[in-house]
């Protein structure tokens, strides 16, 4: 069964195409299969996946912000039905009346939150339009947040933390402000796929995070976005629509 993952903050720059590039390599590397749907018109997730080495385990990818009048959308945005996973990275200043769309069929919404006033402001609205408007329930348990690029034992830090007690939504990890993120964006590789002698602190920060999004059910989807299709299909549409070419490879052992 395919599961949805949505990384969703409609605040800029607080980590939602680290978190998801991330996310994608880790279940490939697992054998998971996994489409990765850039809808961010800044295309920094295709971005990352142009550079992802052959030699990797292959992430599909779907470029959802572009446009073609030449397809249908539903068409366009359809995932192979060897797909196990489906991680949205979701664009910044997203309407809250396109919640319940984006949200739809998601069995994991994660939402990354920096150390800042303004990031803290934004994820409250955030948060209350996830549960107002898209109609998150608390119980439902597949909404989590992710304190990102986190320098522990700073004021901020700590005004970060208690806000986050407050909302009564579970925090599932604290990231670090880790140079090892910027070494997997620039070679289009994840964390799980590097050395593991240089990336140890950073993973072992991962770990609650992958953890939580395995308990949560894959159920089948009502969403077009997880319309399965012929693997023919998907290139043809990725041909009409001018998408990047997907990444291929065979699975590969995690790098030593």
């Amino acid at each position: 069964m395919l599961q949805k993952i949505v990384v969703l903050n409609p605040k800029g720059g607080s980590g939602k195409t680290t978190i998801a590039t991330n996310l994608a390599a880790y279940f490939a590397m697992r054998g998971l299969k996994p489409a990765l749907l850039d809808m961010d018109a800044q295309g920094s997730s295709s971005r990352w996946l142009s550079k992802r080495p052959k030699q990797l385990a292959s992430v599909h990818g779907i470029a959802g912000y572009e446009r073609n009048l030449r397809v249908t959308r539903t068409f366009a945005m359809r995932v192979p039905t060897e797909c196990e996973r489906l991680v949205v990275d979701t664009s910044a200043a997203i309407p809250s009346q396109d919640l319940p769309d984006i949200t739809r069929g998601a069995e994991a919404i994660i939402v990354p939150v920096m150390p800042s006033d303004i990031d803290i402001h934004a994820a409250t609205k955030c948060i209350a339009d996830l549960l107002l408007v898209a109609k998150v329930k608390r119980e439902q348990r597949r909404l989590a947040v992710v304190a990102n690029r986190v320098k522990q034992h700073t004021i901020m830090y700590r005004s970060l933390m208690r806000f986050l007690e407050s909302l009564d939504i579970p925090v599932v990890t604290t990231l670090r402000d880790s140079q090892n993120y910027v070494r997997a964006s620039e070679s289009g590789t994840g964390l799980f796929e590097m050395k593991p002698r240089l990336v140890r602190e950073d993973t072992d920060q991962w770990q609650p995070l992958v953890g939580w999004i395995a308990q949560r059910p894959a159920l089948a989807m009502e969403s077009p976005l997880a319309a399965p299709c012929p693997n023919g299909a998907v290139v043809a549409t990725q041909e009409l629509i001018g998408a990047r070419p997907l990444a291929t490879g065979v699975p590969a052992q995690m790098a030593m």
